[in-house]
């Protein structure tokens, strides 16, 4: 719950009475031996000494229980109601509530349950019970009555503003006017008198709603769920579509009635004719919300999600203005640790937990490590404010909350922008992508090392391979024609290139030329022709060149 001096917020609110809500049914449920479950209500501005001293007189009454068994619990859970409220220097501002004792689970074992806290709102109840049970009635009727309604009564005498919370109701401010009442007297005067007439009306409207904003806008914010316009004849009206009346009340305005009488007697008429619309306005809150996720997914405009995994992506992301929650959920969190020391989070429902494989590490093929195990609605409840989003909580009761529940899976979030969850999810698959081992990492670089130093082996030298190809290129009469007799220069000498082409060839190239002469006749395989291209020294090649041009 906020700390803040502004109160707690009509959100953190919502929270703790749905935390409250969860804890009411599992006390309900829980059942024990004989009397020994005690259920202690404290009242603000109590004193912890008197209670104290209350539940030491009760100790030494049920030191005298027959039963060995009963006196020895019950004994057992007065000593740890009382350990409790040493914890405690005084009672706090809204009260305290404990519940100690030894309750039976479901495998039939005795364990003992201690619990104390204070309520988001103050509880006049005062209780002292042992019984085999919890008794959270107090605590169902602080849920019920939670809500704040503003009520102003108007009429010709004067006008009331008066608050309403479960069964409390509560007179902020009233005053009384006086004003003239319509009559055809004056003569020529009577359009005038008409006119002051109208004019003190308008007066008292326009102080009713300066009241108004006074006593029902704190911190420029509407600090009641909801206001009724209550009055015996047409002030209500006036108020309500005046331009004076402020635009954060109107919207506010749940119903308008009509009463027969002004004041405290008027106020309490309109709490009878509206407390049917009191009791909804939760219902119609919630059907409001899921309304407005409704619409967005007809505008087709992206800005929702639903689904427990989109709707955290949005979270962690900061993109989730309101988160949207089936307040029965029963969604379990997993914090698992697999067999790297990697965290893995899961979420599984009652049936999901009995598929064992999903606990499963798929590299070892162990079942992993709980570190952590939690409702994921408290772990939302306690985490939803780091990413600056609003948790609402719904039920099934209407249809639009039954669809959402059905249809949607029961969560669901209104988003700031636009998400492209596709991409988000690819990005989180590769994040999960086990890093590679170093050592299989250096056995592969090393294996394609070989491979590559085994192929630079096999390959022809570049030099070697030009030349090759170079003279294997040219047609064999080239071939031959280089290896005939040059004819004499004029004047009858030969020129001195005459002589280095007389020189005869290599055996090796002439046989090459002979046997690619051979190959392009069809009478000689290609493969001779490769082994006849290795082990040549580059001053070979150089020769040959020449010989060759």
């Amino acid at each position: 719950m906020s700390d803040n001096k502004d109160g707690p917020s009509e959100a953190d609110k919502n929270i703790e009475m749905w935390k409250i809500k969860k804890l009411v049914k599992k006390l309900e449920s829980a059942r024990g031996n004989g009397t020994s479950m005690i259920s202690l209500i404290i009242p603000p501005k109590s004193q912890i000494s008197q209670v104290a001293k209350m539940l030491a007189e009760e100790q030494g009454t049920a030191s005298n229980i027959k039963s060995r068994v009963n006196r020895l619990s019950v004994l057992s859970a007065i000593t740890s109601t009382i350990n409790r409220l040493k914890l405690h220097t005084k009672v706090p501002k809204n009260g305290l509530v404990v519940f100690c004792g030894e309750i039976i689970t479901s495998e039939g074992k005795e364990r003992k349950l201690n619990i104390d806290f204070e309520p988001f709102k103050p509880i006049n109840t005062s209780l002292y019970l042992c019984d085999n049970k919890f008794h959270t009635e107090a605590l169902s009727e602080l849920l019920e009555s939670d809500q704040k309604f503003g009520f102003i009564i108007m009429d010709g005498n004067g006008a009331l503003f008066g608050t309403l919370s479960g069964n409390t109701r509560e007179v902020v401010h009233k005053f009384s006017v006086d004003l003239p009442k319509k009559h055809g007297r004056g003569g020529q005067s009577a359009l005038r008198f008409a006119r002051l007439r109208e004019e003190k009306r308008h007066n008292y409207v326009r102080k009713v709603a300066e009241l108004a904003v006074q006593n029902f806008i704190t911190n420029d914010k509407v600090n009641v769920a909801g206001l009724i316009l209550a009055g015996s004849a047409d002030f209500k009206n006036d108020l309500n579509q005046s331009d004076m009346f402020d635009n954060r009340l109107q919207a506010k305005v749940i119903k308008v009635v009509d009463v027969s009488y002004g004041g405290e007697n008027g106020f309490n008429q309109a709490i009878d004719l509206s407390s049917e619309t009191l009791s909804n306005v939760k219902f119609i809150q919630e059907k409001k919300l899921i309304n407005r996720y409704f619409e967005e997914i007809s505008q087709d405009s992206g800005r929702i999600c639903y689904g427990i995994e989109d709707t955290l992506k949005a979270l962690e992301g900061s993109a989730a203005e309101t988160l949207i929650v089936y307040e029965d959920l029963d969604i379990t969190r997993w914090t698992l640790k697999d067999s790297a020391g990697r965290e893995v989070i899961l979420h599984t429902n009652k049936i999901q937990e009995q598929d064992r494989s999903k606990f499963m590490d798929p590299e070892s093929g162990q079942e992993m490590e709980v570190v952590d195990q939690m409702p994921f609605l408290e772990w939302l409840a306690e985490h939803h404010r780091e990413q600056g989003a609003t948790l609402e909580f719904v039920s099934d009761r209407s249809s639009e909350g039954n669809q959402f529940v059905k249809g949607f899976g029961g969560i669901g979030a209104i988003l700031r922008y636009k998400l492209n969850f596709e991409h988000l999810h690819e990005g989180e698959a590769q994040r999960q992508q086990p890093p590679p081992d170093i050592e299989s990492s250096k056995l592969s670089t090393a294996n394609r090392s070989d491979d590559l130093k085994a192929s630079r082996d096999d390959a022809p030298r570049p030099s070697q391979r030009s030349f090759e190809d170079a003279v294997l290129s040219r047609p064999a009469e080239t071939a031959t024609i280089a290896t005939s007799t040059p004819k004499p220069a004029i004047g009858g000498h030969a020129p001195a290139a005459s002589k280095v082409q007389a020189k005869a060839l290599p055996a090796r190239l002439k046989s090459r030329l002979d046997l690619q002469a051979s190959e392009q006749a069809g009478k000689a395989p290609a493969k001779q022709d490769m082994e006849l291209r290795h082990g040549m020294s580059l001053s070979t090649i150089l020769e040959e060149d020449s010989l060759m041009n």
